[in-house]
């Protein structure tokens, strides 16, 4: 069934505006019409939803009824630090697609990236597309947040706000996910920070220490970024259930 995503529910409580984009792509490329069913997802969570009028090229859909939530109980941000080249992109796509709650790009002292106000702007706007777009294909509700890269020391204010951080890190010998399970089994967030392609300093280390984040192991093998993230939220994802129907 097809996805389209609606932000905020418009009209009235049961007659939602799809998006000029989703409707074009609607109307031109899927072919559908009057009668046809829909899968409307917007914060408020997923529903299954009619096609009722088409006026002026926009699609009005008719909310039938709620669709089960398919949102994680665990919510998980990914403290990224900026890679290089379009390898954010594809980790914005499957951060999403395994359930993250908010990423947010850190510029760390290893980044070779450095963005100007423009460039952060145009990235940015391109990286939430990315998630809107994801968060249509996995089914999930809510889209998640992605925000204007931080600093370590925003990074380190922020999370104060979680239940845990952790920061898989190569020079931890021992303790990784299974372990923060064990000691955490009932966490309700999540951080997690990945360094980018040269890695955490320890100076930055020092600040996460500080910070209360918790350095963790992903096993003897170093993993590049765009793997490290991938796979510690899928650690964390299975270990807290989150991939069980």
């Amino acid at each position: 069934m097809h996805r389209f995503f609606v932000s905020p529910p418009s009209i009235s409580d049961s007659l939602w505006s799809l998006s000029e984009e989703d409707s074009r792509h609607a109307l031109k490329v899927l072919r559908l019409k009057c009668g046809d069913q829909v899968e409307a997802f917007s914060d408020d969570g997923r529903f299954l939803a009619e096609i009722s009028s088409i006026q002026e090229n926009r699609i009005l859909v008719r909310v039938l009824s709620p669709l089960s939530v398919t949102e994680p109980s665990l919510k998980i941000t990914l403290f990224q630090g900026l890679p290089k080249s379009d390898k954010m992109d594809w980790i914005v796509q499957k951060a999403v697609e395994l359930g993250v709650t908010r990423i947010v790009p850190v510029r760390m002292s290893r980044c070779v990236v450095r963005l100007d106000e423009k460039d952060t702007a145009r990235k940015v706007e391109r990286w939430q597309k990315i998630a809107r777009e994801a968060c249509k294909q996995s089914g999930r509700c809510t889209v998640p947040e992605i925000t204007l890269p931080v600093s370590v020391s925003d990074l380190c204010k922020e999370v104060a706000d979680l239940s845990l951080c952790v920061v898989p890190w190569e020079g931890c010998a021992s303790g990784g996910p299974l372990a923060v399970f064990r000691n955490h089994p009932s966490l309700s967030s999540l951080g997690i920070v990945i360094g980018p392609e040269g890695g955490i300093s320890s100076e930055e280390m020092a600040l996460f220490r500080e910070a209360a984040c918790v350095p963790i192991t992903l096993g003897k093998r170093i993993l590049r970024t765009e793997t490290a993230g991938l796979s510690a939220v899928s650690a964390f994802m299975a270990l807290y259930g989150e991939m069980e129907e």
